[in-house]
């Protein structure tokens, strides 16, 4: 029996509706087990390229997006990592592990909400991540908390239809910039 080629009926998929429709499931998912379902990184990277319009980068290890100000000039390279934030979860959670082999400049956590709606976006520049982590003690493997990433990033989006409670900055940031989106800055 041969397999159909699926590539035609791909390309007619709407990758919006699409990451929709799997925000919906994972959070219909987890109230129903209990459990998470691994999508957060797919789609952090989705929509951190979308809200912020960078560009998407296939195939470089460790680098999720790049920003451009020409086609010949990158000023920032991206590693873009998402977490989700429940209720009853963690105090102190933690963000995946990082690849500090690669060459990003800076990072992207986008905190998501139990429905996996995008809230916050922060960006950590490369450099003071290095400094935390060769400062941190050894029992911590590389990683860090993700209270810590906001306390050494910047708030650079919020969503602004939902209410923020986790960053003080982020109702006073959604007063000054009434828009869906902010460029980030270097």
């Amino acid at each position: 029996m041969t397999t159909p080629d699926i590539s035609a009926s791909l390309d007619s998929y709407d990758v919006s509706l699409l990451m929709a429709q799997t925000r919906k499931l994972a959070a219909d998912y987890r109230e129903q087990t209990g459990q998470a379902l691994p999508v957060t990184e797919e789609l952090a990277r989705f929509d951190a390229i979308s809200i912020l319009g960078l560009a998407k980068i296939e195939g470089e290890e460790g680098i999720d997006a790049i920003e451009q100000n020409s086609p010949q000039e990158v000023t920032s390279r991206y590693l873009i990592k998402g977490r989700v934030i429940f209720k009853t979860g963690k105090a102190r959670q933690k963000l995946g592990g990082l690849n500090l082999k690669a060459s990003w400049t800076h990072l992207l956590m986008v905190i998501y909400d139990a429905d996996y709606s995008p809230k916050q976006i922060y960006k950590v520049p490369r450099d003071i991540i290095d400094s935390e982590m060769a400062n941190a003690t050894k029992d911590k493997r590389g990683s860090m908390t993700v209270a810590k990433y906001k306390a050494i990033g910047e708030l650079i989006w919020e969503n602004p239809e939902l209410e923020s409670d986790v960053h003080p900055k982020a109702n006073s940031l959604k007063k000054a910039n009434n828009t869906s989106a902010r460029n980030p800055k270097d």
